[in-house]
């Protein structure tokens, strides 16, 4: 990251920060919203360089400017945030710095959270999600909720409630998903980071499709709840998309602790995950995974950024070689449709019970009510092996990265899709989706499934203009080596000033 640009700007004042005399003029380039991660942000709050009222409206600016073009915000609470800085902020490390939510199970009590459906439509829970608690504490000031497939089923970002979100490299193909809102708030400029969350891949193949970096936690190390500690049996995680990786660590560092209640955490890191990209990483061992795991092609340019990221590796004084883990895809794909379609089917006829609406495709989409019957087919023993399954492919996963501290992938196995014209939509029947979204993405499902971490960076570019992510994945509960990787690449093949040509 260009830290020379950003201490640049430190002296300059807020209204020529902003470039603006009034809140249109709040979208322009001379914006810090374009010159400071989150944490540039927050020094200029601190040092009353900026307001947070000033902040909040320069992205609600941008908001209006993008979102028309690429249709990310599902939910606008201006009112929410303005009332939060007329009450007073926290003085936490982001103070005054604007955040949006993802619109899927992540709770502010009264407000709406639709899931991306039209079942949820107007749907306003009683409870404020632990998650956001946190987020508030540390100063954020949320001001809406970003767009999602419907209950964050499929790898791209389209709905029948709200329509489909439009990557801002190229508004003619997908911002990925399930987080693909986000990832095309922060690719657009809105904001410097937005919320996510991973169930399959859903933080890393946005970041790959939108050219951000995006972290999947280990499981247990971000709060779930509440009502529940954990989604989707303990494949889903929560934390963030960012443009820098010091704001992806500073946010886990405000957020992570078992909640009350939990079944289980994460290992306490030993120091701050921030304090890690000062700390160089040594020489790593690192695996080099190019084949898809269950044998399905790779895109050329995928491999190619995969190898080229390998190669940077080894000239910075790390040891890579091919090696994967020896690991049952199809038993564990299986195992995982378990685990989603019986969460899915209990939350949906759950829902119908409580609003007496009938589930049907009046209501649901074809993927979801695939899900349902799925799910409603499945039995407590299946449900018992799909979770022995997966401890077990957890256990072959730890043996194997006993020798070797991370593995080196291609985040997707294709640059971002075109929009329609591909079998990942919301008309899509459940078994042709099933096969295209095992294909688009079959790296990303692993950490999931054995609950360790992984980051997707941006550090290829497709022929064509498009971002392409390659994925490191590292040990269970070990963060602190992917970000010390992770800093030392963003300083060697830096991509700050890499942004679409809105």
């Amino acid at each position: 990251m260009d830290m020379t640009r950003r201490e640049s700007m430190a002296g300059v004042g807020a209204a020529a920060l902003l470039g603006m005399t009034g809140a249109a003029k709040a979208a322009t380039s001379s914006s810090p919203l374009d010159t400071q991660d989150s944490l540039g942000l927050a020094d200029l709050v601190r040092r009353k360089k900026v307001s947070p009222t000033e902040l909040l409206d320069a992205s609600i600016a941008r908001v209006e400017t993008m979102n028309p073009r690429f249709n990310f915000m599902a939910q606008e609470h201006y009112d929410y945030g303005r009332a939060a800085i007329k009450r007073g902020l926290p003085e936490g490390p982001f103070s005054g710095v604007p955040w949006l939510l993802k619109d899927l199970n992540t709770y502010i009590a009264g407000l709406p959270t639709d899931n991306g459906s039209r079942f949820y439509k107007g749907y306003k829970p009683e409870v404020t999600s632990e998650l956001v608690r946190r987020i508030e504490r540390a100063g954020f000031v949320i001001f809406g909720k970003t767009t999602v497939p419907e209950m964050g089923l499929t790898g791209t970002t389209e709905n029948k409630l709200t329509g489909a979100t439009r990557n801002p490299w190229n508004p003619a193909h997908i911002a990925g998903g399930s987080s693909g809102g986000a990832a095309a708030a922060v690719a657009a400029g809105v904001l410097p980071a937005a919320h996510a969350t991973d169930g399959g891949g859903s933080i890393r193949i946005p970041a790959s499709c939108c050219g951000l970096f995006g972290l999947k936690p280990s499981r247990g190390r971000v709060p779930m709840g509440p009502p529940r500690t954990e989604g989707w049996g303990g494949l889903s995680v929560h934390h963030a998309v960012t443009r820098s990786v010091r704001d992806s660590a500073a946010i886990l560092d405000a957020t992570h602790g078992v909640e009350p209640g939990s079944r289980y955490g994460a290992p306490t890191p030993e120091g701050s995950f921030l304090s890690q990209l000062e700390r160089a990483p040594g020489r790593l061992r690192i695996a080099f995974m190019k084949d898809a795991p269950a044998g399905s092609p790779v895109d050329p340019e995928c491999l190619a950024a995969a190898e080229k990221a390998a190669r940077l590796c080894e000239s910075l004084g790390h040891h890579v070689e091919e090696a994967a883990p020896k690991l049952d895809i199809a038993a564990m794909g299986a195992a995982s449709f378990v685990l989603i379609g019986s969460s899915v089917a209990a939350d949906m006829l759950d829902r119908a019970k409580a609003t007496g609406v009938a589930i049907g495709p009046d209501v649901l989409e074809p993927i979801t009510l695939g899900f349902i019957a799925y799910g409603q087919k499945t039995t407590g023993m299946d449900y018992a092996r799909a979770n022995a399954t997966l401890q077990t492919a957890a256990l072959t996963m730890a043996q194997f990265m006993s020798n070797y501290d991370l593995i080196l992938s291609p985040t997707l196995a294709a640059p971002p899709l075109e929009l329609g014209k591909i079998n990942l939509s919301p008309d899509t029947d459940f078994a042709t989706w099933g096969q295209r979204a095992a294909t688009f993405s079959p790296f990303t499902q692993i950490a999931n499934m054995t609950g360790q971490p992984a980051m997707s960076m941006p550090l290829g570019m497709s022929s064509g203009g498009l971002p392409i992510g390659v994925m490191f994945m590292g040990r269970y509960g070990d963060e602190a080596t992917l970000f010390r990787l992770a800093g030392q690449l963003e300083k060697a093949a830096p991509w700050w000033d890499r942004r679409p040509a809105l």
